[in-house]
């Protein structure tokens, strides 16, 4: 292969990669407060036509970017109503929850479906991006990939450095114990889940108007299940998500390049689409195996209701 080629793959991976990151990573802060939310997938489709809606209305992808992650953020409060206050299984309502993202952005955007939108132009960084090989594919890409990277070490520092990521370790650890020492334990919850939401949200406005600028039914896709099962496979740290993240990016545009390339394969086509889902059970199996590292560090209270009367 090429430079071009091998560059083209690795910004396309790059990419593929960006919205798991950033929706893992929202999932990742929310479980380290202690609760489980499943309904990415929902809080990403409907992320995904806000973000779509309001960019067809106003022209502005930063605009419809903060539609979608509003959107996100008001999924989210309602799952955090259902299980912080009134004390519903997380499992259940998690799941309510995307099921019901993914049936009303279907519902709303078939008005949507024949309409696209330009493409956003991406950002070059001048000499940077001159760079042989690597510098196209780090230096010239859509402003929420460099915001993935940022918000990785935004995440690292908050949760290993910073006194209120300690106070959300404690909570997500020991609820209890947080609240005998003066913790308000569900709004600090309440926090970890509205930030979850918006990170889906953007998530799935980063699909509508930076990956493919339209608005289709199903284009989700199931990212949102895999960037559940990428905190899993990161253990609960931001560092392994990236890795973990353009794993998974990569698995997902190889199919795309293979068919593109002409390769003829004795295997149906069908079965390379399959493969990032594939891919996440393989890895969750893998993992699965060595559960002492997965409880070493799994919030403790991950799932657990908490009530501060009780």
């Amino acid at each position: 292969m090429d430079a071009t080629l091998i560059a083209s793959i690795l910004g396309a991976t790059l990419v593929a990669g960006t919205p798991l990151i950033i929706v893992a990573l929202g999932e990742l802060v929310t479980e380290r407060s202690g609760v489980l939310n499943l309904g990415a997938e929902g809080m990403m489709a409907m992320g995904a036509l806000t973000a779509f809606i309001v960019n067809q209305a106003t022209g502005s992808a930063p605009l419809a970017v903060a539609a979608g992650m509003s959107a996100g953020v008001a999924m989210s409060l309602v799952f955090g109503y259902l299980t912080l206050t009134m004390l519903a299984n997380q499992v259940a309502a998690g799941l309510a929850l995307s099921i019901f993202g993914i049936g009303l952005s279907a519902f709303i955007g078939k008005a949507y479906e024949s309409a696209a939108m330009p493409m956003v132009t991406p950002i070059r960084i001048p000499l940077l991006a001159d760079i042989p090989l690597l510098g196209p594919v780090l230096f010239n890409q859509q402003s929420l990939v460099y915001f993935s990277w940022a918000l990785v070490a935004a995440v690292a520092w908050f949760l290993y450095r910073s006194r209120a990521g300690l106070v959300l370790r404690a909570v997500g650890e020991s609820p209890s114990s947080a609240h005998a020492v003066g913790y308000a334990v569900i709004p600090i919850r309440y926090v970890a889940v509205a930030f979850g939401g918006a990170m889906a949200g953007i998530g799935g406005a980063f699909l509508s108007v930076y990956y493919t600028p339209l608005w289709s039914q199903g284009m989700v896709a199931g990212r949102g299940w895999i960037a559940l099962a990428l905190v899993v496979f990161a253990t609960w740290r931001p560092i392994r998500v990236v890795l973990g993240a353009y794993l998974f990016g990569g698995v997902m545009i190889s199919q795309l390049f293979v068919q593109g390339l002409g390769l003829k394969l004795e295997v149906p086509a069908q079965f390379l689409s399959a493969l990032p889902y594939v891919a996440t059970i393989v890895v969750l199996v893998l993992i699965s195996r060595n559960a002492a590292s997965v409880r070493l560090h799994s919030p403790v209270s991950l799932g657990v209701p908490f009530r501060a009367d009780a």
